[in-house]
């Protein structure tokens, strides 16, 4: 359908209908190339939004590296997922927005008629609805996702500290699934932009008391900066699963006990493994950081049982986790100085990806600027 544009705006541009933009495209397993595709078209409802920043994410690294997410991008596809920008263009029936909105959107939204969505649990949706395509200078946004999960920023938000709203989403369903209260002992298990996440959080807004555990200091150091009261390193020289020293320094910390949360923001069956032994009797853990396909983890029955150990694992989020999101960004408890650490061009996304796959250079997270 023709593009409906607001032509006396003058921060907008008119975009012929075959126009072209730039765009990341996902192919495979380490392959991701900028292409110049088609703007996208709009059905009814739908929006165009012209990206002003895009940020990298875990998720997005692990899905460069094993080239395909099983639920939410299959290659060859437009690439990335947090984003906020401007919007440029209205499909037919649009309510609520208009040419020129600063958006931030999610990138899904549920069904709310299955079965777990009349449960409460949105984030398990049978027909979730996922969207990619963040890394380009365009992203079409469907009709469901303009409905139920995008959102005007506010003024006083940049565009970088809006596009934190998905993973800071996340983050929040998983503390809230924790059930932490103030004053809770809470081991925070990987210190990547998740991990420092959760850090953030569980003292600005829960109260807790945080030890911030990662293999290089400097990570902690950053979680010290952003609120963590103590810190741990992972001793390199020993499987993660058997860190002993580790072990006896969070005992030491915790009174003898353990903590009373552990969140497991690393995602390998070894870290998940270590979890067990830092956690109190009567205390829970969140494997947050998602394993590779396929794996397998071994938990000792005995302990888990005889030590009444809850364990959870947290997936996505659910609408009311994003514009509560949204509200703690506008309320100033974490901002993009607190994590997006470099800003490069579109141009430079598949050097990126490659070096936070492979190196990790230091980087949190990058803003990408089409």
């Amino acid at each position: 359908m023709p593009l409906t544009l607001d032509t006396s705006n003058t921060n907008l541009v008119s975009i012929p209908l075959d126009s072209r933009m730039q765009a990341a495209v996902l192919y495979g397993q380490e392959d991701v190339r900028l292409e110049t595709v088609p703007i996208p078209s709009l059905a009814a409802g739908e929006l165009l939004v012209r990206v002003r920043t895009a940020l990298t994410c875990g998720t997005d690294v692990k899905v460069y590296r094993r080239g395909y997410h099983a639920k939410m991008i299959q290659p060859p596809a437009l690439f990335g997922h947090e984003l906020a920008g401007d919007v440029v263009a209205l499909g037919d029936g649009i309510v609520g927005f208009r040419p020129g909105d600063r958006v931030v959107a999610a990138n899904s939204a549920p069904c709310d008629e299955c079965f777990y969505c009349r449960r409460g649990q949105q984030n398990l949706c049978e027909d979730l609805l996922f969207n990619n395509g963040a890394y380009a200078e365009y992203i079409r946004l469907p009709e469901r996702i303009v409905r139920k999960n995008t959102y005007r920023i506010p003024d006083a938000l940049s565009y970088k500290d809006a596009a934190l709203v998905e993973p800071l989403a996340c983050a929040l369903r998983g503390l809230d699934e924790a059930n932490v209260r103030p004053g809770d002992s809470v081991v925070v298990l990987g210190l990547g932009p998740i991990g420092l996440m959760f850090v953030r959080l569980a003292k600005a807004v829960y109260d807790a008391r945080v030890i911030a555990v990662a293999r290089r200091r400097e990570q902690i150091e950053r979680a010290l900066e952003l609120g963590a009261d103590e810190g741990a390193a992972i001793d390199r020289s020993v499987e993660l699963s058997n860190d002993r020293a580790l072990i006896r320094q969070i005992k030491a910390l915790t009174a003898g006990r353990g903590a009373d949360i552990v969140f497991e923001a690393i995602g390998r069956p070894e870290s998940w493994e270590l979890s067990t032994q830092l956690v109190r009797k009567g205390g829970l853990i969140n494997f947050f950081g998602g394993c590779p396909a396929g794996t397998k983890v071994g938990l000792d029955t005995g302990l888990l049982h005889y030590s009444e150990i809850t364990c959870k694992a947290s997936f996505h989020f659910t609408p009311f986790h994003i514009r509560r999101a949204l509200q703690l960004l506008s309320d100033g408890y974490i901002n993009a100085k607190h994590l997006v650490t470099h800003e490069q061009p579109l141009s430079e996304l598949p050097h990126v990806l490659h070096e936070l796959a492979h190196r990790g250079s230091g980087q949190i997270k990058t803003a990408i600027i089409p």
